[in-house]
């Protein structure tokens, strides 16, 4: 007769349960925290998981759980929340929460607005943050959220806006956060290199309020412990030792193996599937079958569902499921539910299922889906039954049913997977079981799926799709239809810089289509070709098919096309949109689209305004057109297409370079949550923020922009940032390589440079001068004219592109101070420094760029002192180091310190240090140089005395030291510590 197995105890986890009590307590006193449970399968996420809810539980904390559920390719938008609502909605100790946030009710299939149309997707996910914010204020609250390695991209995305933003941020003038924590667990040994989950965990772990408490497998002697406590009777030390040595620390492992020592087969399996496997067949006939259309339904199963599929008079299926929890493979749940204790289970059973029975099961389960209520909800889990019962048919309209879904709650991820999965199934159907209907073909569907993509922020899966969209054109498609394709596939490849093809395929498109009689199709198809023919340089080209275009548009009252191409005029004509007559054109535009209800349009204006402004200097009117744009980019559900990106962008770069630098760090923390995958790039502003404060791990963070398919935006941020960074590391080499490989990167293929080249070429400058002006000081003339030929070669690369322009246009006020900086270095480099080069650079970045001018001040003060214009030098160096202590940049503020103190610019009784020492400080800064092996003249330069005083200072110090020579005076100066090794091996 078997010894029972008792339930499993918690053995070994003693510090991770203490770590994760820690929070809860911090919880309960007001503030909120999250842990990610990271451990491979069966190890015990889900036993410590539970320790802890019913410690939480027991002290007072109402305790909600959400699993994620593995349905392949098919994802189901916030399941895991979908379940935590359910629970809240038959509590009637929630309704008056429930009922303070109208906008969950669409995940209790109760909404029916278009999320992407009234911004219902922020909506949704404030709302679930209110919710849970107000039950916090109820009881303490403790959200476990199990298995998210199989999380759908929208409860990704929302856990992420939770945790970055609605219920761990403190509520402003420092009050507590919410009585909440967050404890989430996922598989580590299923996080592959391009797991979805794993950049979202990346981010995460990064917050102030984010733990990560990794579970390692337990040691043998703990395992040993676990399977002694399993047993209510001993266990023989032989048997303990196979358990120990085949579960690998795995505690699922060790209990499987365990339970499976009772079979009259003898030994022990190898796999933990077999032990599962073998388990289970142990069980009663009618039990098996149970559990079989259990395993088909999923990790998780209601109890009707399960009846009705399983067809079983009631008292039997109560038993079979009685034995089965008995023996430890289910366990009821919440709400009339069973679920399989480990995945592993489910999957072993799952898989030893014969083709036959398995199909038979997936048709059973899909059909009682379709019978039940709010089919649009099961839509999901209907298309994967249908498609594994191989009801391909049922599986295209449930596909196609779970995109609308899925568009209505703002899941555009889910909304391209099922239209991808129908666009798989299309070929496979008949033609005459396809769903009926206008816009439903493989072309049209196709094309919906590229704009699913890019709604999404992946804008080259959205070029793939359209591509083949291109390649299911017929000879008796439609000619409209196919020139809408290729204009289509012409601004997605305008999104992902593929300039010359774009420009190439709206071409075709425009040929396609005659311009006369006048259709809407001709129109858009002009005015793409408008955008693409501009991004190659054919302005002549792009400005006669917008006027001819605009003329149609108005004849056919197309008020959207006729903004949009009104826009195309404003960038082309008379000075562009830094004048002000081009940014009236462009409100003009702008209220047009509005009318029109046309939002890409409307945004596109939008971002033309506000970067119009910030190329003229006008940085503080281009913030409001910037708010405007993306409140309308988020009521359109448009947030990651690509216009409302740039935005971001440009939004964080006008704070950065105003000077307003926390507001900066604080946007770009908050955008973060809700960033596509492609849409990295606009956190630049807040790296050059990072990089400015002294943070070098900012170039780390630039660098792996550069990593996935080519985004012309990502490699301007890492240009920047990674020859920024060259300079303050010193390092003339790098910042040269990584300016070089910047400008080839954004150098489009008719091989015009960009306008970013002249910053580019003035931030690798300053190194190069740095290393031009120190060899000039150590007498290294070859050196010194390596470094001067480097600094002209650039200084001619930033005159020559800023000559050209954008469009032949002159630089704005940003590029011309950019200009003037590089020459004011290039002349550094080459002659030395030259105040009245710096003062021009000064007086150009006066247009508002608060941290430039600051630099350029740096250097200006520097000249001033070379000329021995000390009041002048003082004036700058004092405004200067006004502005670094105001922006927190550290690495400037210690070089403005350095100049003051090395110029005694400031109070000469605070420029002595802690140490008494017997010399002036003037003395200590000549010592420190004759350490380095610097001559007279050297000191002289380097300390901007002469060479004269420089000797008198030598004097007085070997005279001081009692030294007879200045090696000695060095060597007593080690001894006596007035110098140390480390203040003089960086030079």
């Amino acid at each position: 007769m078997s010894q029972s197995v008792a339930a499993a105890p918690l053995i070994g986890r003693d510090e991770e349960v203490a770590r994760l009590a820690r929070v809860l307590e911090r919880a309960r006193a007001g503030t909120a925290g999250a842990v990610l449970i990271a451990g491979d399968a069966g190890v015990g996420k889900t036993r410590i998981l539970d320790e802890l809810a019913g410690r939480a539980a027991d002290a007072g904390m109402t305790v909600l759980t959400g699993h994620c559920v593995d349905l392949g390719d098919v994802g189901l938008p916030y399941l895991p929340f979908t379940e935590i609502l359910g629970a809240l909605a038959d509590d009637d100790r929630f309704a008056a929460a429930l009922a303070a946030h109208p906008a969950v009710d669409r995940l209790l299939g109760a909404g029916t607005d278009s999320a992407r149309d009234a911004g219902g997707r922020l909506r949704l996910f404030e709302g679930i943050a209110g919710l849970l914010a107000d039950l916090s204020d109820i009881a303490p609250l403790l959200l476990v959220l199990e298995d998210l390695h199989w999380a759908d991209q929208s409860s990704r995305d929302l856990l992420r806006f939770l945790l970055s933003r609605g219920i761990l941020q403190r509520p402003a003038g420092g009050a507590p956060t919410h009585r909440l924590a967050v404890f989430a667990s996922y598989r580590a040994d299923d996080l592959h290199r391009r797991h979805p989950l794993r950049p979202l965990l990346a981010e995460l772990v990064r917050l102030p309020a984010v733990e990560r408490l990794e579970l390692r497998p337990m040691g043998d002697a703990e395992v040993a412990r676990l399977v002694r406590a399993l047993r209510t009777g001993p266990v023989p030390d032989g048997t303990v030792r196979r358990i120990v040595e085949r579960a690998e620390g795995n505690a699922f492992y060790a209990e499987e193996l365990l339970a499976a020592t009772d079979m009259e087969a003898g030994g022990v399996p190898s796999g933990l599937a077999d032990v599962l496997l073998i388990r289970f067949e142990q069980l009663s006939d009618t039990a098996q079958q149970v559990l079989r259309t259990a395993a088909v339904a999923g990790r998780r199963v209601e109890y009707d569902l399960l009846r009705d599929a399983v067809q079983l008079p009631e008292d039997e299926l109560e038993s079979a499921l009685r034995e089965a929890v008995e023996r430890q493979l289910l366990v009821p749940g919440h709400g009339d539910t069973y679920s399989f204790r480990h995945a592993l289970a489910r999957e072993a059973v799952y898989a030893d299922l014969l083709p036959g029975e398995r199909s038979r099961l997936h048709g059973s389960f899909a059909r009682l889906l379709a019978g039940r209520g709010h089919p649009a909800e099961s839509a999901a889990e209907r298309a994967h039954h249908y498609r594994e019962s191989h009801d391909l048919a049922e599986a295209l309209a449930a596909s196609l049913e779970a995109a609308d879904h899925a568009q209505r709650v703002g899941a555009p991820s889910e909304e391209l997977r099922h239209l991808e999965t129908a666009l798989d199934l299309w070929r496979s159907v008949d033609p005459a079981a396809r769903p009926a209907g206008e816009g439903i073909d493989s072309v049209t569907l196709t094309l919906r799926a590229s704009a699913a993509a890019a709604h999404a922020g992946d804008a080259h899966r959205a070029v793939s799709l359209t591509r083949s969209a291109l390649a299911g054109i017929g000879q008796d498609t439609d000619a409209e239809l196919a020139a809408r394709v290729r204009y289509t596939l012409a601004g997605n490849l305008m999104d992902v810089d593929s300039l010359t093809a774009a420009f190439a395929y709206s071409s075709e498109a425009l040929a396609m289509i005659p311009a006369e009689p006048p259709s809407r199709t001709w129109v858009w198809a002009a005015a793409t070709h408008v955008l693409t023919a501009r991004q190659v340089g054919e302005n002549e080209i792009a400005l006669r098919v917008a006027r001819q275009a605009l003329r149609t548009a108005e004849e056919l009252r197309l008020v959207d096309a006729r903004a949009d191409l009104l826009i195309s005029l404003a960038t082309l004509e008379k000075g562009g949109r830094r004048t002000k007559e081009g940014r009236e054109r462009l409100a003009q535009a702008r209220e047009l689209a509005r009318q029109a209800g046309h939002a890409p349009v409307e945004m596109r204006a939008l971002f033309h305004l506000a970067i119009g402004n910030f190329e003229s200097g006008h940085l503080e009117e281009s913030l409001p057109w910037l708010t405007e744009g993306l409140d309308r980019a988020r009521r359109a559900g448009l947030l990651s297409s690509p216009y409302p990106l740039e935005m971001r962008y440009l939004q964080l770069l006008v704070l950065y370079t105003l000077g307003r630098w926390d507001e900066c760090e604080k946007a770009a923390t908050s955008d973060a949550k809700v960033l596509p995958r492609m849409g990295g790039f606009t956190m630049g502003p807040a790296l050059y923020v990072a990089l400015a404060r002294g943070d070098l791990k900012a170039a780390d963070r630039a660098r792996a922009l550069l990593e996935g398919p080519f985004d012309w935006m990502a490699a301007m941020v890492a240009g920047i940032v990674l020859t920024d960074a060259g300079g303050f590391r010193d390092d003339p080499e790098a910042a040269v390589e990584a300016m070089r490989a910047a400008v080839a990167a954004l150098t489009d293929d008719s091989g015009r440079r960009p306008d970013l080249t002249v910053r580019l070429a003035a931030l690798a400058l300053a190194p190069v001068a740095d290393r031009a002006a120190a060899l000039r000081l150590t007498g290294d003339e070859a050196g010194m004219r390596r470094w001067t030929e480097t600094a002209t070669e650039l200084v001619e690369l930033a005159r020559a592109v800023a000559q050209e322009g954008d469009g032949h246009r002159p630089q704005g006020p940003e590029g011309m101070a950019w200009l003037a900086r590089a020459e004011a270095e290039w002349t550094r480099a080459a002659t030395g420094p030259d105040a009245a080069a710096w003062e021009k650079a000064v007086t150009a970045f006066d247009y508002g760029d608060v941290y430039e001018r600051a630099r350029c001040q740096f250097r200006f003060a520097e000249a001033l002192l070379a000329a021995d214009r000390r009041e002048e030098a003082a004036a700058q160096a004092r405004a200067a180091r006004e502005t670094a202590v105001l922006l927190g940049a550290a690495p400037l503020l210690s070089r403005l310190d350095t100049l003051v103190r090395r110029g005694r610019l400031g109070d000469p009784a605070a420029d002595g240090g802690e140490r008494p020492s017997p010399l002036t400080a003037r003395e200590q800064d000549v010592l420190r140089l004759l350490a380095l092996g610097r001559s007279n003249r050297q000191i002289g330069e380097e300390l901007f005395i002469t060479g004269k005083t420089a000797s008198v200072h030598v004097s007085n110090i070997l005279a001081k030291l009692g030294a007879a020579s200045r090696t000695e005076a060095v060597a007593i100066a080690y001894r006596q510590g007035l110098i140390t090794p480390e203040a003089t091996a960086s030079g």
